[in-house]
């Protein structure tokens, strides 16, 4: 950064210098290749610019010396010397790829939640519901949104008047409490793979659809949007429908690659031809940078922040992805589930602020909840080499109580820092 105030012989020394570097690139990588001429030049010149610079010769001298130089580079080079603009580009990001790949293999990485189940402590993908058209975001707040939230908007037009429905799957008896919905392939950013699930909404019989990514909650998004969050009255509702009558089975419904019989019901909504039957902003879910480094050197310890990879968990089902959850166990560790208390060894868990604010259901933490291996009166103890994982967000967490231990193998560091949304969650970790 200096460069600019050193005086015009330390510059031309440094120039002279790199000079010589081009030469011996070239004298290594092309003297088998070189006819014996070129190649006595080409040492001869090498030999005298190395000279100067070894007495410490003037500015001017060599100059001269370099200048006598470069011309034998350029009949001699080859590909070494010169390189065209593009040539140099593409060696340096490949360069700079090399050691971000590097980088991100042991010492940071980043990683976008999909799922709520750390929440409140991290968010995954998360729903703005605009009930009315007044309310919806102009073209410069959606600009605005999505450059600071990630806010992706959606709008669902009613194609004519009347009752808003949707299908859900009937096993004969009643209605599961999720939509039939169509799994569809397509790109992110036009071009990497992705999936998107999409829900069909029936306005007097007339179809509309809306596509969401796969890991988006549209189960919450219809409560909200249309029982205002209370997802026991709403899917009470739903099923009181059904029980009266009110609704006719269906068949040959598609969800995923599969046939579903379905019942479609209404969800207790009228629109006019035009209007939106839903309107709604996607909020990306928090990206962390993960320190991959400390576990080299300091072990996982309770109440740790916990990324992990999946694909040696049997009980998930092979399937490679990254997960974050919340290590709560340790190998030799006893675990109960009393709720809303998790207990550790005889004794209420300790070790990050979130588990008291848990046995305390403050702060909008849930609390634990019996379930799976840790069902009621249920204990787990780790075996070697393995850690037990929970989400904060017990009641709606896929964790260890399901599908068993994380290997130790599989650990691949704990979340550093929130750097984007925008949010008030933006900074460390916690």
């Amino acid at each position: 950064m200096f460069g600019l105030f050193a005086s015009q012989e330390k510059k031309m020394r440094a120039s002279a210098a790199q000079w010589l570097d081009v030469a011996d690139r070239i004298f290594r990588y092309r003297r088998d290749q070189l006819a014996s001429a070129e190649l006595a030049e080409l040492e001869k010149r090498t030999q005298d610019l190395r000279l100067k610079l070894d007495q410490r010769a003037d500015a001017g001298k060599l100059k001269l010396s370099v200048e006598a130089l470069e011309p034998v580079l350029r009949r001699t080079g080859g590909k070494v010397y010169p390189k065209g603009e593009l040539a140099e580009w593409v060696e340096f990001f490949l360069v700079a790829g090399i050691v971000l790949l590097g980088f991100r293999a042991y010492f940071l990485t980043n990683f976008q939640i999909p799922t709520n189940s750390m929440w409140p402590s991290f968010y995954g993908m998360t729903a703005r519901i605009y009930p009315s058209p007044q309310e919806n975001p102009g073209l410069l707040m959606r600009a605005v949104r999505l450059l600071t939230l990630g806010a992706r908007h959606r709008e669902v037009i009613a194609p004519q008047g009347g009752d808003v429905a949707i299908d859900f799957p009937y096993n004969g008896s009643g209605f599961q409490p999720f939509p039939v919905f169509a799994e569809k392939s397509t790109r992110k950013w036009l071009v990497f793979p992705a999936t998107v699930h999409e829900y069909t909404f029936y306005v007097n019989d007339a179809p509309v659809s809306v596509d969401v990514p796969d890991d988006f909650d549209f189960n919450k998004l219809l409560v909200d949007a249309f029982d205002h969050g209370d997802r026991t009255a709403f899917y009470r509702q739903l099923q009181d429908q059904v029980q009266a009558g009110h609704v006719e089975p269906l068949v040959d419904q598609i969800r995923g690659d599969n046939t579903t019989r379905a019942v479609r019901i209404d969800l207790g909504k009228t629109v006019r031809a035009g209007e939106p039957v839903l309107s709604f902003d996607i909020l990306a879910g928090d990206m962390l940078f993960v320190d991959r480094f400390s576990y080299h050197f300091f072990p996982p310890k309770p109440g740790d922040g916990f990324v992990f990879r999946t694909g040696k968990i049997p009980g998930i089902g092979g399937e490679d992805q990254y997960f974050i959850k919340r290590l709560v166990g340790v190998p030799g560790d006893t675990l109960e589930v009393r709720e809303p208390v998790l207990y550790r060894n005889g004794s209420p868990i300790t070790g990050a602020a979130s588990f008291q604010k848990e046995a305390q259901q403050t702060d909008q933490y849930p609390g634990y909840r019996n379930a799976g291996r840790l069902d009621h009166g249920e204990t787990v103890t780790v075996p070697p080499e393995s850690y037990f994982a929970m989400g904060d967000n017990s009641p709606n967490s896929y964790d260890s109580r399901f599908w068993g231990f994380v290997p130790a193998s599989e650990v691949v560091g704990r979340p550093l820092f929130v750097y984007y949304p925008f949010t008030r969650r933006w900074g460390p970790a916690h």
